[in-house]
């Protein structure tokens, strides 16, 4: 059974009204209708609301459901990339950070000796290798788009 039967009947199963579930929800009453219609389609943490206030399985949510399979899946990857470049532009701005740092902020002097002393010299080499890393992520990120569509 497809999803839009599936919840058209645990619907009328609780004797609700399309807007008695979408309270119950929190969703619009044209959300219900739209997914009873079969034009939209719940995110995840929906399903997974619907399956804990009406006592069913996912499984007898989902798996009745090739287009609900299909469109989790699809959120979920979309999640997953959403995470990887979050991922990588947090490590490119920790690596545009520490040059920043180490060029403008960090203390650096002569010493009587005509020494130059940088504590945070080692900060270039972090900064290059954080920007190749946010380069990598992203590569990643890229081929799992690849991968999955």
């Amino acid at each position: 059974m497809d999803f839009k039967r599936q919840i058209k009947t645990i619907r009328t199963q609780h004797q609700l009204t399309q807007a008695e579930l979408a309270a119950k929800l929190h969703v619009s009453r044209q959300t219900i209708s739209s997914w009873e219609t079969g034009r939209n389609l719940p995110d995840l943490e929906t399903v997974v609301m619907i399956a804990q206030v009406f006592h069913v399985t996912l499984d007898a949510l989902i798996l009745g459901d090739q287009t609900m399979q299909t469109k989790l899946f699809k959120d979920g990857n979309q999640t997953h990339r959403a995470r990887l470049n979050l991922a990588a532009a947090i490590v490119f701005l920790l690596g545009v950070g520490s040059f920043l740092f180490e060029a403008f902020l960090a203390p650096t002097w002569i010493g009587a000796n005509g020494i130059l002393h940088e504590p945070f010299f080692f900060l270039l080499p972090v900064g290059y290798l954080l920007i190749f890393a946010a380069f990598i992520i992203l590569c990643i990120s890229l081929v799992h788009r690849l991968l999955h569509k």
